[in-house]
């Protein structure tokens, strides 16, 4: 799979917020809330086209016992994939194959969840800083388009530092 960076699109949204009725109707109050994430949530950011959601489980209950719902919605399970406490979900478009969503759930309270929308919030705040993301993006892509691990690897740094600021900021 080759990296791709899209222009924006503003469908995006859209997009997003309709998955989340889905996930709200499928999960009731297990769901808290369902935050669009990443690069598909800031306007005018290129992306990948790729809709990364992090839904926020209420305290006390037990994700795993989530997933046949979750499942019911044509997301592959993934459980921990790596991040302890995390649950990722992806789902594909079932007649192209092409990834449509990446969903990441966390009990609400992780500190996860705050990391992530410090880190989308400063950049919808700040064209500058979107700008910068998109520039380290395209570079990466271009140096790894073949590589997915290494594209994500080309960019943490960047990433790490942008999210301690934007968090700082929020101090």
């Amino acid at each position: 799979m080759t990296v791709e960076i899209a222009p924006h699109d503003p469908a995006w949204a859209w997009l997003a917020e309709g998955e989340a009725e889905r996930w709200s109707a499928a999960l009731g109050p297990a769901l808290v809330a369902l935050h669009h994430i990443g690069s598909t949530s800031v306007d005018r950011l290129a992306a990948k086209p790729i809709i990364d959601l992090l839904p926020e489980i209420a305290p006390g209950t037990d994700p795993d016992s989530l997933r046949p719902a979750i499942e019911a919605l044509g997301y592959e399970w993934m459980g921990e994939y790596g991040l302890p406490g995390r649950r990722y979900c992806r789902r594909n478009d079932p007649r192209t194959g092409r990834r449509l969503f990446h969903a990441h759930c966390w009990l609400s309270g992780s500190p996860e969840i705050r990391r992530h929308l410090a880190f989308r919030d400063a950049l919808r705040a700040d064209p500058l800083l979107a700008t910068a993301y998109e520039s380290r993006k395209r570079h990466c892509a271009s140096l790894h388009a073949e590589d997915h691990a290494a594209y994500g690897a080309c960019k943490a740094t960047w990433i790490d530092t942008a999210e301690a600021r934007a968090l700082e900021g929020l101090e």
